[in-house]
């Protein structure tokens, strides 16, 4: 089961989205989008929540607003967290997360700790997660074959571009032809590479 949220503190809204207990955080870790961005209160037992950003958007695009979102429902999802003030949430994008065979169901490392960011989180605000918890929806997703989804529209996309290019290019190659073969006709246009009777060089003698 995976639990979904929507932020509306920004409109277009965003997707938040967390699994039931580590068993789907597994599932959330392998079969992750790399739009989304993973959340998780820093040092303490949490929630893994995912942040999914629109496609070509970045972790630096999330809207402020959003960002304090994932943080607040992160820490009301942390049993040591939610009771504390002033704690860290660190995010990081999902292609960042590191998982290897002798760790834990629901841990997870990082390829690259300087991409790590932290935000803080002095107190619950009561009013951000009651707004979350209006919006959440219980589903039992298909998450591989979203992802299978996800990545074949991506490519069929990278197709397009592609073959958009080589269009362009020919196009571009086919006006450059065309604009050599005018100027050198209108080289051949001018008047004094052309020649008529008058020039005598076509004409005959008569004695």
């Amino acid at each position: 089961m995976v639990f979904y949220f929507t932020s509306t503190a920004v409109n277009p809204h965003y997707i938040i989205y967390m699994g039931k207990d580590k068993y789907e955080n597994e599932d959330l870790i392998k079969y992750g989008w790399p739009e989304d961005i993973w959340f998780h209160v820093d040092k303490l037992s949490s929630a893994h929540v995912y942040l999914r950003l629109p496609q070509g958007h970045a972790i630096e695009d999330i809207p402020p607003e959003v960002l304090i979102d994932c943080a607040q429902l992160v820490k009301n999802n942390s049993i040591q967290g939610c009771k504390m003030n002033n704690i860290n949430v660190v995010y990081t994008s999902w292609a960042n997360l590191k998982k290897t065979g002798d760790m834990d169901v629901g841990q997870i490392g990082f390829f690259r700790q300087k991409e790590v960011k932290i935000v803080a989180v002095d107190k619950k605000v009561n009013e951000i997660v009651n707004r979350l918890e209006k919006t959440k929806e219980e589903r039992f997703p298909d998450l591989a074959a979203e992802k299978e989804s996800r990545d074949r529209e991506e490519r069929n996309e990278k197709k397009a571009q592609v073959q958009e290019q080589r269009k362009k290019e020919k196009d571009d190659q086919r006006m450059r032809k065309e604009m050599d073969e005018l100027k050198c006709y209108t080289s051949l246009m001018k008047d004094e590479n052309m020649q008529t009777n008058e020039d005598g060089n076509d004409s005959d003698d008569f004695m």
